[in-house]
């Protein structure tokens, strides 16, 4: 019996789940939706990605954050949501972070002084930010509570209080992230 290749693996199963009627969203890449007309309709992404890191003490106001920044007119990329079981997990992190608009660090006194995945991400996306413009915003650290930032982060970058008024955190992230997709596609338009 011959193996199916990767490629032929990833169709098949792509149109299985179409055959059931279930959209297939790959990241970075766009939707693949069932179609009554034509069979299958693609959408590609479009939306700005921005990829929310918290440790799990926070999963809760991570997924609050994450349906506002949907609700904003961004694709979220949160692990619980995303990863698929048996994924390689650091892998998948990993090209989610470089594959983001913007990355979301969600600071809390849970998070700051906790050993762990968290601060990989962390560390990553400084990484990341390294490589791109000085300019141009990528990482942007919020806090959930009054938490001492770390002094790396503290030093170089604005952050965003999310308390005592979630509402006020949330529309000055929207509005921060809307300003620099737009400067990033006037820059874009001048090369």
């Amino acid at each position: 019996m011959i193996e199916a290749s990767p490629a032929q693996q990833l169709t098949q199963i792509v149109l299985r789940a179409l055959a059931q009627g279930k959209a297939v969203e790959i990241d970075g890449l766009g939707t693949f939706h069932p179609d009554p007309l034509a069979g299958v309709r693609f959408e590609a992404a479009s939306l700005p990605q921005v990829f929310i890191a918290y440790v799990k003490e926070d999963q809760a106001p991570a997924e609050r954050l994450c349906e506002t920044v949907e609700a904003a007119g961004f694709s979220p990329w949160m692990d619980v949501r995303k990863l698929l079981p048996g994924q390689n997990w650091p892998r998948a992190l990993d090209a989610a972070i470089e594959n983001s608009d913007f990355f979301i660090a969600c600071f809390s006194s849970r998070s700051v002084n906790k050993r762990g995945g968290f601060q990989s991400e962390i560390r990553y996306a400084l990484d990341c930010a390294r490589r791109i413009p000085l300019d141009e915003i990528f990482m942007v650290p919020i806090r959930l509570d009054d938490c001492r930032l770390p002094w790396p982060i503290q030093r170089e970058l604005q952050y965003i209080d999310f308390f005592p008024d979630w509402h006020r955190g949330a529309c000055q992230l929207s509005a921060m992230m809307r300003r620099e997709v737009e400067r990033r596609k006037r820059l874009a338009g001048k090369c």
